[in-house]
C-alpha cells in the first residue's frame, strides 16, 4: 500500500462520499459541485432532490465502508476541453461544466473514475483504490452554501466529514466538536436568557435583562480602563452623508458592507465605522502639540450590510457596538502610544482569563488608499514599535485595513481555539484626506497621525466568544444574578429572606429572592441550571441565628456565614470588576 499524505487521503474520501450518495439516491439526478479537504477533513456541495438529514449520514458513512472495503479502482484520465465538457454533458453535470468552461487555456484538464460508473472532475492526485483508504473519518452535518459562495446561485446541500490518519486523532476532535457543542453561545444565550434573535431583525440580536446588565457591565470595564489611560468618551451619529464616507474613502472601498437612506435632498448613510466621525470632530478644533495625544473613545452603535449567509450568532452581525477608540497624535508619539495600548490589551485579556496571546503586524491589503510612501512609512513604524515593545510578533501580508496597516492582537479560549480580538491600526491617510492639522513647537502647522483601536473589538461578537470561554459561568463581578436567596417555606423564612435580599441590594449586590411555589429540590435544580455564583439556603437555624447557608455553584460544599461575613466575602469579589493592575495604577 501506498504511503499517501493526509491531504490526499482527505480528498480521497470525499470523492468516495459523493460516489455512496450517487448510489444511495440513484433517482435524485444528483449534481456534484466541488469537495475540497478543509483543516480538519472535507466536505462536498450537493445539489440534489432530497433534503439530507443529519440521520441520513449513517446510511452514508456505511455505503462510504461498503465502497472502501470492495476496493474500486481509482483512474486518472487526462483530457481535452472537447473531451471534458462531452463527458460531463452526458452525465448532465452542470456545475462541473461550468468549472470545465472557467479553466484557463492550456491547463491540464483531468477526470477520475471509481469503479464502474463514478466520474468526477479532479485535479488529484488520489489513491488507486479505495481499499487504500482507513476508516479513521466521520461525517458531522449538513448546511447550506451557495454555489462558488454567490448568493443569487443556486443554494446547494453541503455535507461535512472529520477525518484523521488515526482512530486516536479522530476520537480526540470529535470531543473537542462535542465540547464545543455544549459550549455554543448561540444554546447558553437562550438557556440563561441572555439574548436571543428574530426574523423581524436578521443577525441583529435582542439582548434580555440578563445579558443587557452583561453587556453594560463589559461596557463600564472598558471605562474603567478608560480612566486611567486618559480617554475622552464622545457620542457621534448614527446617519451621515454619503459624501463624508466619499472623503474618508468608505464609499468606495466598503460600500458594498453598508446600509443606505435618504432624506429629502441627499444620500445619506449609515455608520458602519465611527472614524470618520471622530476626524469630524478633531477638525472642529484648532489643536497645538500640547494637546496630543488626544485620545477619542466611542461605544456608538454600528451597522453593517453582512452577508445572510455570513451571519453566526453575536459572532456575525449587522448591528453591533465596539469599544472603539481613537488617538490622535504626532509621530514621535507612535511608539510609546502603542507601548501603552499593548499594557491595555494584556491588562485586559489577562483578567478575562485568556492565554496564549499572538501579535500580528498586518500590512497593506491590495484594495487601499493612499500612496506606498505613506504605507511603507506607517508600516515601518508599527514594526519598530512592536521590536521596540519586546513582544513577539508574527507578519500577516496583505491583511491591514485599506486606510492603514494594523496590529492584531489574538487569543486562546478555554479549549484552544484562536479568535482576533483587538486591533490597532496606524493612519497617515485619514488625517490626509480630513486635512487635520497642528501646531507644532514653532507654531508651524503639521499633519497628525491617528491610531484606530479597539480593546474588546465588538462588544457582540466578544460577549459570544466569552461565553463560550467560560462555557456560561460568569465570574462573581460579571454575572447578572450574582445571589439567589432560597427560604426552605416561603411562609416560615420569606421574612427572613426578604432581610437579607434588602442588605444585599443596598450594597449593589445583584440579588433575587426566589418566593415560588416550588419545591426545595427543584428551586435548587433551576438555580444550578442558571449558572448564579451563589445561592442561599435559609431555613429555622438560619433565621433565628441571622445567618445564611451559602452554597457556591458547582460545589456540594455549604458555608455558615454571619449576614456580615457574607457580605464582606461578596464584596471582596466585587472588586474584581476592576483588575488588580489597573487598581495599582497612578490615576
Amino acid at each position: 500500500m501506498a504511503n499517501y499524505d493526509l491531504d490526499t487521503l482527505r480528498h480521497s474520501c470525499a470523492h468516495v462520499m459523493a460516489q455512496a450518495i450517487c448510489e444511495l439516491y440513484p433517482k435524485d439526478n444528483v449534481k456534484l459541485g466541488i469537495g475540497p479537504t478543509i483543516e480538519h477533513g472535507f466536505y462536498y456541495d450537493i445539489d440534489m432532490d432530497t433534503r439530507l438529514q443529519d440521520e441520513d449520514l449513517k446510511s452514508i458513512e456505511k455505503k462510504m465502508k461498503e465502497i472502501i472495503k470492495r476496493g474500486d479502482e481509482v483512474t486518472r484520465f487526462e483530457v481535452s476541453r472537447e473531451e471534458a465538457v462531452k463527458v460531463f454533458a452526458e452525465r448532465g453535470q452542470d456545475y462541473k461544466l461550468e468549472l470545465i468552461r472557467d479553466l484557463p487555456e492550456g491547463e491540464t484538464i483531468s477526470y477520475y473514475t471509481q469503479g464502474d460508473h463514478f466520474i468526477d472532475l479532479c485535479r488529484g492526485p488520489h489513491v488507486e483504490t479505495t481499499k487504500e483508504l482507513n476508516f479513521n473519518f466521520k461525517l458531522l452535518h449538513t448546511a447550506g452554501a451557495y454555489w462558488r459562495g454567490d448568493e443569487k446561485r443556486p443554494m446547494l446541500q453541503r455535507v461535512y466529514a472529520a477525518c484523521f490518519e488515526t482512530k486516536e486523532q479522530l476520537k480526540e476532535h470529535l470531543h473537542f466538536l462535542e465540547e464545543a457543542k455544549k459550549r455554543d453561545h448561540r444554546k447558553l444565550g437562550k438557556e440563561l436568557e441572555l439574548f436571543l434573535f428574530d426574523p423581524a431583525a436578521p443577525g441583529s440580536p435582542f439582548f434580555e435583562p440578563k445579558g443587557t446588565i452583561v453587556y453594560n457591565e463589559l461596557i463600564e470595564f472598558i471605562r474603567r480602563i478608560y480612566r486611567k489611560f486618559d480617554y475622552k468618551e464622545v457620542i457621534t451619529p448614527q446617519v451621515l452623508d454619503v459624501e463624508l464616507w466619499k472623503t474618508s474613502g468608505h464609499y468606495e472601498n466598503y460600500s458594498e458592507d453598508m446600509f443606505f437612506t435618504h432624506d429629502d435632498h441627499r444620500e445619506m448613510a449609515i455608520k458602519p465605522m465611527n472614524c470618520p466621525c471622530h476626524m469630524l470632530m478633531y477638525k472642529h478644533k484648532q489643536y497645538s502639540y500640547r494637546d496630543l495625544p488626544l485620545r477619542f473613545a466611542d461605544f456608538g452603535r454600528l451597522h453593517r450590510n453582512e452577508r445572510s449567509g455570513t451571519l453566526a450568532g453575536l459572532t456575525r452581525v449587522r448591528t453591533f457596538c465596539q469599544d472603539d477608540g481613537h488617538i490622535f497624535m504626532k509621530q514621535e508619539d507612535i511608539q510609546e502610544e502603542i507601548s501603552r495600548l499593548l499594557d491595555m490589551y494584556l491588562i485586559c485579556y489577562e483578567h478575562f482569563g485568556f492565554k496564549n496571546i499572538k501579535i500580528g503586524l498586518s500590512t497593506r491589503p491590495e484594495k487601499k488608499v493612499g500612496d506606498d510612501k505613506l504605507w511603507d512609512k506607517a508600516e515601518k513604524a508599527l514594526e519598530e514599535a512592536l521590536e521596540k515593545s519586546g513582544h513577539k510578533f508574527h507578519v500577516n501580508e496583505g491583511d491591514g485595513a485599506f486606510y492603514g496597516p494594523k496590529i492584531d492582537i489574538q487569543i486562546s479560549d478555554a479549549i484552544g481555539r484562536d479568535f482576533q480580538l483587538g486591533t490597532v491600526q496606524l493612519d497617515f491617510n485619514l488625517p490626509e484626506r480630513f486635512d487635520l492639522k497642528f501646531k507644532n513647537t514653532e507654531g508651524n502647522e503639521e499633519r497628525p497621525v491617528v491610531l484606530h483601536r479597539a480593546l474588546l473589538g465588538s462588544l457582540e461578537r466578544f460577549f459570544g466568544v466569552y461565553l463560550e470561554h467560560i462555557a456560561g459561568i460568569f465570574p462573581f463581578w460579571l454575572a447578572p444574578e450574582q445571589v439567589v436567596i432560597v427560604p426552605v417555606n416561603n411562609e416560615a423564612h420569606a421574612e427572613y429572606a426578604l432581610e437579607v435580599e434588602k442588605l444585599l441590594k443596598e450594597n449593589d449586590i445583584r440579588v433575587k429572592c426566589d418566593l415560588s411555589n416550588e419545591t426545595l429540590g427543584k428551586k435548587t435544580r433551576t438555580h444550578q441550571k442558571a449558572k448564579v455564583p451563589f445561592m442561599l439556603v435559609l431555613g429555622d437555624q438560619e433565621a433565628n441565628s441571622k445567618t445564611v447557608n451559602l452554597r457556591a455553584y458547582g460545589s456540594r460544599e455549604t458555608n455558615e456565614l454571619t449576614q456580615k461575613e457574607l457580605l464582606d466575602k461578596l464584596l471582596e469579589l466585587q472588586k474584581e470588576k476592576t483588575p488588580p493592575k489597573l487598581r495599582d495604577m497612578n490615576a
